[in-house]
């Protein structure tokens, strides 16, 4: 296939991890080397008044956490590489399980001294249920933290995946030297540097190397020997299949903020992490070498430009070659669209392209045309599969406190929720309109943004709901039914399904019990069964 050496280049990965584990530095660290950028910023950092790369909007730089997707690419030893950077913040969480439908693999940091932590978890499930392949990265060994036998030991007990150490920490806190690089039998030492890579490299082949004690001191070098040794009889040698297949974590360890392990991650990364991986279907599977092309909306993001209010759809490409000004199906709208201005990603720097291969995020102007999971295909027409909402956790009312800007806070509301950002119920009657969100901090964003991205001012009523069920049955009798019966309790979607907002786990059970026609689901794509 002629696309071949083009899939064969790329590389796309998310980097996932619990809020301040050091996720948007190590993003920052990674396009340092890959040259993308000449100095790091410092999130949170007063002293230094530039902003994290990836954090680009305005509420983000406030509050120096990420609430948004950025995707990066770079170029790094003849790989190109798609980094895309999620929020870590728990009431994101949704943002960041459709982004891992638009990879191929994951790298998960820790935080040596805070180990596995809740929002840790549940990412790498949402990882497990599509068996991606995951690297871990062990952060922050720069500082006092956890032992890292014990480390390991909690990654396998509770994320209920095996590891292997693919490198060594020497040291940790005040005596952290740098790391040994297993995978490639060779010791890198950094000197500590926040904003710029440095050129002063040592490299040792063998640990068994006198100099290696002239390096780092000779007590220093016999504990490294001992760790080593250790780790080799405690875990297996590594497979890169158990990898790929999602059984195995390789781990490395370092200090992203000073450079130290950085390079041996990246460099290990693109030897083993797969290329771009194939996509299932309405109509089947669709490998990425398929002469066709194909892809699929996971993301999008009105106003990524304030001051040209536009509004971008992030398309991952699945198969086949995109080109610009052609023309291809949108499955949904059932017509045929073509792009002008199709673009790559720096975070807020964006430039045209002309062509685009699989595993590649591009992003696409739109006027309105797209939803979340739409699919764009040449030839025969299919929609992806697996990309679903997620019943919300916090339901709120939007109140209009300013009845001259009503366009502007339905436009707002209405593409927000489009992005993702959060999910929107319609009631009836009065076109009622309930918003449900993963965390309070949601509520925060919509109403910064509403105000000085639409003009609009709101207020949020909170409501009393347990849980937003999607419905489906043979029995349209049954539904008919039951949708009079609890007409002050049902909704409908972004997409006119009709939603069952449930007070109480008690009145979803019963409504389960006096309805068995009817099954009723906590996400929108009908496929995962979850328990009340």
């Amino acid at each position: 296939m002629k696309y071949n050496s083009e899939i064969e280049k790329r590389k796309t990965f998310a980097i996932i991890s619990h809020p301040d584990a050091g996720k948007t530095t190590l993003t920052e660290k990674l396009l340092l080397f890959g040259g993308a950028i000449q100095t790091a910023g410092a999130v949170k950092n007063n002293k230094i008044k530039k902003t994290a790369t990836s954090d680009f909007m305005e509420i983000e730089k406030q509050r120096g956490i990420s609430v948004a997707t950025s995707v990066m690419a770079f170029q790094y030893l003849g790989k190109q590489i798609n980094i895309l950077d999620t929020p870590g913040h728990k009431d994101f969480a949704e943002d960041t399980y459709r982004t891992l439908t638009a990879v191929d693999s994951v790298i998960l940091i820790i935080d040596s001294a805070s180990g596995v932590e809740a929002q840790t978890k549940r990412l790498m499930e949402v990882c497990r249920m599509r068996n991606t392949p995951v690297i871990i990265f062990i952060n922050k060994m720069d500082r006092e933290g956890r032992d890292s036998f014990d480390l390991l030991d909690e990654l396998e007990d509770i994320l209920k995946i095996k590891v292997r150490p693919l490198s060594w920490p020497i040291g940790i806190g005040a005596t952290f030297q740098g790391v040994y690089n297993i995978y490639n039998k060779e010791l890198n030492l950094f000197a500590a540097n926040k904003t710029k890579i440095s050129e002063d490299v040592i490299s040792i082949e063998d640990v068994n190397d006198p100099a290696l004690d002239e390096v780092i001191g000779e007590a220093p070098a016999e504990t490294l020997r001992e760790e080593l040794e250790l780790v080799e009889g405690v875990y297996d040698q590594f497979d890169r299949e158990t990898y790929l297949s999602g059984e195995v974590a390789p781990v490395f360890f370092g200090s992203a903020i000073n450079n130290f392990g950085v390079k041996e991650l990246l460099e290990a990364f693109l030897d083993i992490s797969p290329s771009p991986i194939g996509r299932e279907t309405s109509e089947g599977f669709v490998a990425p070498d398929s002469k066709n092309f194909s892809g699929f909306v996971f993301k999008i993001h009105a106003n990524l430009d304030p001051k040209h209010r536009d509004r971008i759809a992030f398309l991952r490409i699945v198969s086949g070659k995109f080109e610009r000004n052609k023309f291809y199906n949108h499955v949904r709208l059932e017509k045929k669209m073509k792009f002008s201005n199709p673009t790559s990603f720096m975070a807020q720097d964006k430039s045209i392209i002309d062509e685009a291969f699989p595993g590649d995020v591009i992003g696409l102007y739109d006027t309105g045309s797209f939803k979340i999971g739409d699919s764009l295909t040449e030839g025969p027409a299919f929609s992806f599969k697996g990309i679903p909402s997620f019943s919300p956790e916090i339901f709120m009312e939007l109140e209009n406190k300013d009845p001259m800007k009503s366009k502007q806070l339905e436009k707002g509301i209405q593409q927000l929720t489009d992005e993702g950002v959060a999910q929107l119920f319609i009631q009836q009657p009065g076109n009622r309109k309930i918003v449900g969100t993963v965390g309070q901090l949601q509520f925060e964003v919509i109403s910064y943004r509403l105000e000085n991205e639409y003009g609009a001012k709101c207020a949020f009523v909170p409501k009393r709901y347990y849980k937003a069920c999607w419905m489906t049955t043979d029995n349209q009798d049954k539904l008919d039914a039951f949708i009079r019966a609890k007409s002050i309790y049902i909704a409908t979607d972004k997409d006119d399904n009709y939603v069952f907002l449930a007070e109480t786990p008690f009145l979803l059970q019963m409504a389960q019990s006096d309805y068995p026609e009817i099954e009723f689901h906590f996400t929108s794509d009908f496929k995962v069964g979850q328990e009340v």
